[in-house]
C-alpha cells in the first residue's frame, strides 16, 4: 500500500473535525509522516533538482526588476492532495529566494515535513496579556525558532505553542508538505491571516513578569485577511498517488 495512503488512512482516524483526537494518534501519523519521501509523492525528480542546487545555478526570477521587486517574484506552487472535515493534505513547491510570508493557523494543529531542500523558518507565539488589544493593532510575541531547516525535518504546532504563526524563505528548491487538523475554513474561524513586524510598541500593554521585554516582538495583522502584495500561489499538479474519500 502506498505509503501516502497509509497516512491518510492514519489521519482519518487520528483526526476529527475538532482536531487531533490525543497527543498519542497525532505521534502516530507524524511517525508516519516521517517516513514519507518525495518519491512516495511523484517529486523525486524535483528532489533530484534540489540535491544538485546550488548559487550558481539559481535562475534570475529573484532579480528585482523596473516594476518593484516583486515583479520577477519566483512563484510558488501548491500541490492539493486530500481535503475533508477533520484534515487537509498538500504541498508547496518553493524556488530559491521564494517567502512564504508570517500567517497563522488559529485554531489548528499543524504538522509540516520538509521533504527535500534547505530553508529558513521564523515562528512566533501570542503572549498572553491580562487585556489584549484590537487585533489590528501591533500584539506582542516570543520567537519560538529563527533557524535554517535542512531536509528531512517534521515539525508540529499547536493552536497556542509551538510557533503558530510562522514564515519561510527558501535557501534552496524545497518543499514543505503540510498536515492540518481540522483544515481552515471561514465559516468556522479558521480563516488564514497575513501579519507583519511592527516597530511601534503598545506600552499600555503590560507583559507578564517573566517575559523579557528585549525578546519581545510586536506583530500586526495585515487588513481583511489579505496576504502582503505580491505573494501568490499557482495551483500545480500533484503526481502522487490519489486519497480518495
Amino acid at each position: 500500500m502506498p505509503k501516502i495512503k497509509n497516512l491518510s488512512d492514519a489521519c482519518k482516524v487520528s483526526f476529527s473535525p475538532d482536531g487531533p483526537i490525543s497527543e498519542e494518534t497525532l505521534e502516530r501519523v507524524r511517525a508516519l509522516l516521517d517516513e514519507i519521501r518525495p518519491l512516495d509523492l511523484g517529486l523525486d525528480n524535483e528532489a533530484q533538482i534540489a540535491r544538485n542546487w546550488n548559487s550558481s545555478t539559481r535562475q534570475q526570477n529573484g532579480r528585482r526588476g523596473r516594476g518593484g521587486p516583486n515583479q520577477y517574484a519566483p512563484s510558488i506552487k501548491y500541490l492539493h492532495i486530500h481535503e475533508c472535515e477533520s484534515f487537509s493534505m498538500g504541498i508547496f513547491c518553493m524556488p530559491p529566494s521564494s517567502v512564504i510570508p508570517l500567517h497563522n493557523h488559529p485554531g489548528m494543529t499543524v504538522l509540516s515535513k520538509l521533504l527535500y531542500g534547505k530553508l529558513h523558518a521564523e515562528s512566533y507565539d501570542w503572549i498572553d496579556v491580562a487585556d489584549p488589544t484590537d487585533p489590528l493593532k501591533p500584539r506582542p510575541a516570543r520567537c519560538v525558532r529563527d533557524r535554517e531547516m535542512t531536509a528531512p525535518e517534521t515539525t508540529i504546532l499547536y493552536p497556542d505553542r509551538g510557533g503558530n504563526i510562522h514564515t519561510f524563505r527558501a535557501i534552496t528548491p524545497c518543499a514543505l508538505f503540510d498536515v492540518l487538523s481540522p483544515p481552515y475554513s471561514a465559516e468556522n474561524g479558521r480563516d488564514c491571516s497575513y501579519f507583519r513586524k511592527s516597530p511601534v510598541k503598545e506600552p499600555s500593554v503590560v507583559l507578564p513578569s517573566e517575559i523579557d521585554s528585549s525578546e519581545v516582538v510586536w506583530l500586526e495583522e495585515l487588513e481583511d485577511h489579505q496576504p502582503p502584495e505580491g505573494f501568490v500561489v499557482a495551483r500545480g499538479l500533484y503526481k502522487g498517488p490519489v486519497i480518495r474519500r
